[in-house]
């Protein structure tokens, strides 16, 4: 029988190579090798595990299955019911009505904006997965109807999403760090407001026509939808679309459905009648099974098809989805797997003695967490835990400590992150491609993010 920890896991410095360990393996099986994302990122999994001391060595293949098997608990039915919802309002013409209504309302020439402040409006009381779930089939049919600027359709939505979801509370990241380190809520949201606007608008709009003259991006299929259907859709007269209602109302009721959950946990308490309620209908996996058949409904009304070809339709839309929330768990498994080895905790403890300012050391320190386990969220707890006796001693508002601490959490999306997935599979991108739009606008964020902090306390310190 083998023992509880083998030798190859013994030596100080575990943690450390634990994640050159996880870092080296997936990059040699997904770039060198080019093996399926999902085989890659197992594989990279245990091999963190069997390097790390913390896991023993049994234990193993049982932890990243168990990590696996909790990310599917938390985006396998949004992700399959997202899934539905792109591939119907796309067939339905639902996702062109809304386009041609954006185009309207800004112009021809800034369907972008219309994304970008969907995107940011939205993300405050949904998830930023959910967000992006709801608004990628919006920037595809953008791309058919413009013949190009994909690049800067999904820099613009992935950017302003993540602004909000790191920076303006409800959204539970920075709820968690307000009440960590003791800031006003609704001072909190002030200063994520404004701080994130600009970050937002550098990351996304700035970076997106930046890299999209730069970067081509061609239209694939994705999530159970060829291009050929995409582009026909949008050769269709509006009279011949469902309207424009009809078409928001997935969006809609996605967003009111979760938005009103959160705003009651926020506003009048989790243990309310009310939360009792809301926590069923605002419970994503309901939410979006509740969208998904809104949408489903529209398709199968303006089509002509049999009932038995729609539910073949349907299931083919699954199919897709299940590849993805497949590739999306096993990222956040591996990342989970680099949490448990101590990784995130060995680097949040060398660089909190750095030396640096309050807002710098604790930006400092989520952004390295982040990078190293891939979850913005535990960035965020772990950092709001060793910065939160440090926010007396500042002369700002503690809420600045929590726009910092947001900031870092959100810097460099990359392989270890499930957001990461999701934007690559949903948006129909290949792995470059990702890293040159989505990787490389959370960067920004995280940087620029700092900047804007630092700037506004200074200026606006709200002591």
């Amino acid at each position: 029988m083998l023992p509880a920890t083998m030798p190859l896991q013994a030596g100080g410095e575990a943690p450390l190579l634990a994640l050159v360990a996880g870092i080296v393996s997936i990059v040699l099986l997904l770039i060198v090798l080019d093996l399926p994302p999902f085989i890659a990122l197992v594989i990279s999994g245990l091999v963190v595990g069997v390097v790390s001391p913390d896991i023993p060595f049994d234990a193993v293949p049982g932890e990243f299955a168990t990590a696996f098997g909790n990310g599917m608990a938390g985006i396998g039915i949004p992700i399959l019911m997202a899934a539905v919802i792109g591939k119907s309002m796309i067939e339905s013409g639902a996702a062109d009505r809304i386009v041609r209504g954006f185009r309207a309302l800004f112009g021809r020439e800034h369907t972008e904006i219309s994304l970008f402040s969907s995107s940011f409006v939205m993300a405050i009381p949904v998830f930023f997965d959910n967000v992006f779930y709801l608004l990628a089939p919006l920037a595809r049919a953008a791309r058919s109807r413009t013949g190009g600027n994909y690049a800067l359709f999904i820099v613009a939505v992935g950017a302003a999403g993540a602004v909000t979801h790191g920076f303006v509370p409800p959204t539970p990241g920075p709820l968690l760090a307000a009440g960590e380190v003791g800031a006003n809520l609704g001072v909190t949201i002030i200063v994520g407001l404004l701080t994130g606007i600009p970050t937002a608008i550098v990351a996304g709009l700035g970076y997106g026509y930046w890299i999209d003259r730069r970067l081509e991006i061609p239209l694939r299929d994705a999530m159970g939808t060829t291009v050929a259907e995409v582009e026909e859709k949008v050769q269709t007269p509006t009279s011949e679309l469902p309207g424009l209602f009809e078409s928001l109302l997935p969006i809609l009721l996605a967003v009111l459905l979760v938005g009103a959950d959160t705003g009651v946990d926020t506003f009048i308490g989790e243990e309310s009648p009310q939360a009792g309620v809301t926590g069923f209908f605002g419970d994503p996996n309901f939410a979006l099974t509740i969208a998904a058949l809104s949408a489903a409904f529209t398709y199968y009304r303006m089509s002509d098809i049999s009932s038995e070809t729609f539910s073949d339709e349907l299931t083919e839309a699954l199919k897709s989805g299940g590849n993805i929330a497949a590739i999306t768990a096993a990222g956040g498994a591996f990342g989970v797997m680099l949490q448990q080895a101590g990784a995130g905790d060995y680097i949040a403890g060398g660089l909190q003695e750095i030396g640096l300012g309050v807002l710098a050391t604790a930006w400092l320190i989520a952004a390295g967490v982040r990078v190293v386990q891939g979850s913005a969220t535990v960035a965020i707890t772990t950092t709001a835990a060793i910065a939160a006796p440090l926010a007396d001693t500042m002369a700002a508002n503690p809420a600045y400590l929590v726009m910092a601490i947001g900031a870092g959490a959100t810097f460099c999306s990359w392989y270890n992150d499930s957001g990461f997935w999701i934007v690559k599979e949903i948006g129909g991108l290949t792995q470059g491609e990702t890293l040159k739009t989505w990787t490389v606008s959370t960067i920004l964020i995280g940087i620029v993010g700092l900047i804007s902090v630092l700037i506004f306390s200074t200026i606006l310190p709200l002591a």
